[in-house]
């Protein structure tokens, strides 16, 4: 539509001039040139602002910016611009994010779009609004899983620095606070503190809090990821996964999964997949938390000596744990043989939270580290047999070095009765060399008398 009169006015333009309707060809030629530029910034698309960038000077909402960056919404606000962000700071985000949403029977990523405003409002902008609102499409509704206008927000003012965010169906924790304006990128992003998190319409908060959560199946779960068939069948063949369920009842889990990659960059001597089953089964177990983190837990956790479930089957204290730490960025877990990281999250919502990992985690009870380049796997050997006796002497001829004597070849193998032949001792050798000695001088002694 803005195309249309642009081309139009520069026909027309054209035009005069053949006419000589125009008084120079200087004045046209200008024209011509606002008429361009005109019509590019017109036509020209805004640019995209790098959210996580704009977050990171400001510590208090690292934990919104975490949610962000762990979830699909990251990539979806990579390509758009004109938006308002109700970030949340981080005293007022609720403990788990996860089972805040869950609670509510809603997606965390669906929770997180509902806090993308696809306008750009500023603070001046929220004190113009009418007495009854105005009504602001969310990333939610692009989503197709919103309802007539159950994908937006009603934005009201309330008071001279305020504001107030509603669901268009109001509901426990469905409105929140306009605390204040956090910082702008005019007029692509627009960035407003909010008071806590706003869960989208259409859920029923009082059932889903009644309603026990249903089990996971992590076998599935890794299915439809793609790219773990190895894990998902190993867990499905040793029976672990059926452990999972119970686990889930009480203080939840969390799963770091290898990927297909990670199995198929183990080292050629590695000899994980002959292990016996049971011993496989404790590699496995040793890939699990028993209790339930979500992705910002795990980057700010305060013991990084984590049990695992292994942990429960070993006889000590203390054996099969993991150490998580913040590196780099990300959330790192070195096992005492192999150091690996988070590469995404696979699944995460309360109880249940599964991450991929980049390697295979090898306990450093079961394996050793052969050099820093490469990981030798080695199986756990049996203990030894409790007995107070001492292992028996070796023999003598293990004893003591071999001798360079040996018998003449008539004799090898040809002794009688079937008995050994001993090589002839020291002093018989030297008995025999003397009395040759003198044998021989007998012999010489003749031609040697003349001569003197």
């Amino acid at each position: 539509s803005l195309l249309g009169p642009v081309v139009s006015g520069a026909a027309a333009l054209l035009c005069s001039r053949r006419r000589g309707e125009m008084r120079g060809q200087g004045q046209i030629s200008r024209r011509l040139v606002v008429l361009v530029v005109v019509a590019g910034l017109l036509l020209a698309p805004a640019a995209a602002v790098d959210v996580q960038a704009v977050l990171a000077p400001f510590p208090d909402l690292a934990g919104f910016a975490r949610l962000l960056a762990s979830s699909p919404v990251a990539r979806e606000l990579a390509g758009r611009s004109s938006l308002t962000l109700l970030a949340v700071p981080n005293a007022d985000l609720p403990q788990s994010p996860s089972a805040f949403a869950a609670a509510a029977g809603a997606d965390l990523a669906d929770v997180l779009r509902y806090h993308v405003l696809l306008e750009y409002l500023s603070p001046a902008d929220l004190r113009r609004l009418p007495a009854t609102g105005k009504l602001v499409t969310t990333l939610f509704q692009t989503t197709g899983r919103a309802s007539a206008d159950l994908g937006a927000v009603n934005v009201t003012a309330a008071g001279p620095s305020l504001g107030v965010v509603r669901s268009p169906a109001p509901f426990p924790g469905s409105n929140a606070t306009v605390l204040g304006s956090v910082t702008s990128v005019p007029y692509n992003l627009s960035v407003l503190a909010v008071d806590g998190l706003i869960v989208p319409s259409g859920f029923d908060l009082a059932a889903s809090e009644s309603r026990p959560p249903a089990a996971v199946n992590i076998t599935r779960v890794l299915a439809d990821a793609r790219g773990f068939n190895v894990a998902a069948s190993m867990l499905e063949a040793s029976g672990v996964a059926e452990e999972f369920e119970g686990d889930e009842r009480g203080a939840g889990i969390t799963v770091f999964v290898p990927t297909d990659d990670a199995f198929a960059s183990l080292p050629a001597g590695d000899r994980l997949q002959s292990l016996p089953a049971d011993r496989k089964a404790v590699v496995l177990r040793f890939h699990v938390l028993h209790s339930y983190y979500p992705l910002g837990s795990l980057e700010s956790i305060v013991n990084p000596l984590q049990p695992t479930l292994a942990t429960e089957y070993a006889s000590q204290a203390g054996r099969f744990t993991l150490n998580i730490t913040r590196s780099n960025g990300s959330v790192a877990i070195d096992t005492g043989v192999v150091q690996a990281t988070i590469t995404r999250t696979v699944f995460d919502q309360n109880p249940v939270a599964v991450f991929a990992v980049s390697k295979v985690l090898l306990p450093k009870e079961m394996f050793t580290r052969a050099d820093s380049a490469a990981v030798v796997a080695a199986a756990l050997p049996p203990p030894p047999a409790a007995s107070n006796s001492m292992p028996p002497e070796p023999p003598e001829s293990a004893r003591r070095p071999p001798t360079k004597l040996s018998s003449p070849p008539a004799l090898r193998g040809g002794a009688r009765n079937d008995t050994a032949v001993s090589p002839p001792s020291s002093s018989t050798a030297k008995a025999t060399a003397i009395g040759r000695w003198c044998i021989e001088l007998l012999y010489v002694l003749p031609v040697l008398l003349p001569l003197v």
